[in-house]
């Protein structure tokens, strides 16, 4: 079989743990239930950090986001990071984006061959956070947007997700009329279900209020909480709204009705690979950037290491090459860049360096030994590194600022009770603690992050001095090229310039 396309789709903030092919009762996606069925499901994948740009330029570069400088939502990607784009581009694939991906700084591209949209956030340092004043508590969100949600006719996410779908069908039907026969590798990447938690009427009316699941953890008193979740619960000013069951089921409701509208894009994905004749030769990948609380334990968005925000979907279709199967093994967004290397036929001694595993021996049925798996939050709401590690059933968050906290996934999957001072459990956080310590120099870290902040809010400074450098990536079309043009229409092209019926497959 030749080599085959990919087709990655990215959702933004969508918890694993509100999806139905992960045991959610309520959300309605079809489209996605379909691929799990027909796909491979990693049950247990983690971010690398719970916030867009850091877990972004980690999984794009297959290393933890200290070790690239993505420690918050401003940070300069460095152009000469080697990424998933880059490897598969040295394997003879044309690379697309469609859609966000949160690159700060000039490159706009970072190995993509193409990019069909703009950004839907600024390329600029201008959201640098600034750790060497801790009581600068800045925050980019607040409650506002649980507070207000609703059904809605446009909003600036639909508008956004909506031109990163026609483009990137369009995309797809170019490619199989181009008589260029490379193999691609397209990213279409979607700002929905990321908050506000709006929606178009036929989505949000596919829920009713009434059906609408409270947390399972209900809100902890400020008293009780751990040191962690307190700061992000004062990092959002939550207490600041007074939040009923009714205020819930509303914003899980938008959520919801937010994964059904990413689930339709889905749909519309797949359909055009099929009625393209692409499906067969195209593995399609399934992801989200992080996840949400929505609620839970009293939290909201994301900044945090339990399971709602930091579990994330991943589905790996492509029925011809592996069976369906539901994998318990955990993974990470830094397995994407050595599992494409190895699908676009990539050797494993051709990667310079990466923190992750290629996940083809589980897609091919096979095992691989214990992992352990890695996350970083160095953002606002925090001005001291804070880590998190799972490794087989137990799961620790690590500060030098915090008291640990261990929980056992397997016995406790909402994380109700911390095990770190029970001394039967004093083994395992002994051990996770020091494999920790040897992992991150927190105060390294720190330092870093400081000096890098400074910098980048001085440079942000002089740019708003005078004419200030555009960053913004601005998709050019050349007209020139398009339709009928003299000297183009070439007997090739014109047996290209449609699709008949015979060739499209069915998924």
């Amino acid at each position: 079989m030749d080599k085959p396309n990919i087709l990655f789709i990215m959702a933004d903030q969508m918890s694993a743990k509100a999806l139905s092919f992960g045991g959610h009762k309520v959300t309605k996606t079809p489209a996605l239930d379909r691929l799990a069925a027909e796909g491979v499901v990693f049950a247990n994948t983690y971010c690398n950090s719970p916030l867009c740009g850091p877990s972004r330029l980690s999984m794009m570069s297959g290393l933890l986001p200290h070790k690239v400088g993505a420690y918050d939502n401003a940070p300069e990607f460095r152009a000469s990071q080697p990424t998933f784009a880059h490897y598969l581009r040295l394997s003879g694939y044309l690379t697309c984006l469609s859609g966000k991906m949160h690159f700060a700084g000039p490159d706009q591209l970072h190995g993509y061959e193409e990019r069909l949209t703009t950004d839907i956030y600024p390329s600029d340092f201008g959201w640098t956070p600034n750790w060497a004043e801790p009581e600068a508590k800045v925050a980019f969100q607040n409650m506002q947007n649980v507070m207000e949600t609703g059904p809605c006719a446009r909003s600036l996410q639909i508008d956004y997700d909506d031109e990163v779908t026609y483009q990137a069908i369009r995309w797809l039907y170019d490619r199989a009329r181009d008589p260029n026969d490379r193999p691609f590798m397209l990213t279409t990447s979607f700002t929905s279900p990321h908050d506000p938690y709006v929606a178009e009427p036929e989505f949000w009316d596919l829920y009713q209020q009434e059906d609408i699941d409270l947390p399972e953890v209900r809100a902890i008193g400020h008293n009780e909480m751990d040191a962690h979740s307190r700061r992000i619960y004062e990092h959002y000013s939550i207490a600041e709204a007074t939040v009923t069951d009714d205020d819930l089921r509303r914003m899980r409701q938008g959520y919801y009705a937010s994964i059904s509208y990413i689930d339709s894009k889905v749909d519309a994905l797949m359909t055009a690979l099929a009625k393209a004749g692409l499906a067969d030769n195209t593995i399609v990948v399934f992801a989200s950037d992080h996840g949400d609380m929505m609620g839970e334990r009293g939290l909201y968005y994301k900044k945090t290491f339990f399971e709602w925000a930091v579990r994330v979907p991943l589905i790996v279709w492509s029925p011809k090459r592996f069976q369906p199967r539901r994998i318990e093994t955990p993974v990470s967004l830094l397995d994407i860049l050595p599992t494409f290397h190895e699908l676009g036929d990539g050797k494993a001694e051709d990667i310079l360096e990466a923190d992750g595993l290629s996940l083809v021996s589980l897609l091919d049925g096979g095992t691989i030994g214990p992992r352990l798996i890695a996350s970083e939050f160095l953002a606002e709401g925090v001005f001291e590194p804070t880590f998190m590690l799972r490794e087989d059933r137990h799961k620790l968050f690590y500060s030098e600022i915090d008291p640990p906290l261990l929980f056992d996934l397997e016995a406790d999957p909402v994380e109700r009770t911390n095990l770190a001072s029970e001394p039967a459990h004093q083994t395992t956080l002994d051990a996770l603690t020091k494999t920790a310590a040897k992992l991150w120099n927190a105060g390294e870290i720190r330092a870093a992050i400081i000096q890098d902040q400074n910098r980048r809010r001085l440079v942000q400074r002089a740019h708003n001095i005078g004419r200030s450098p555009t960053w913004d990536f601005q998709p050019m079309t050349d007209a020139s090229s398009q339709w009928v043009r003299a000297g183009k229409w070439t007997a090739e092209v014109e047996g290209k310039a449609h699709l008949p019926l015979s060739q499209r497959s069915e998924t």
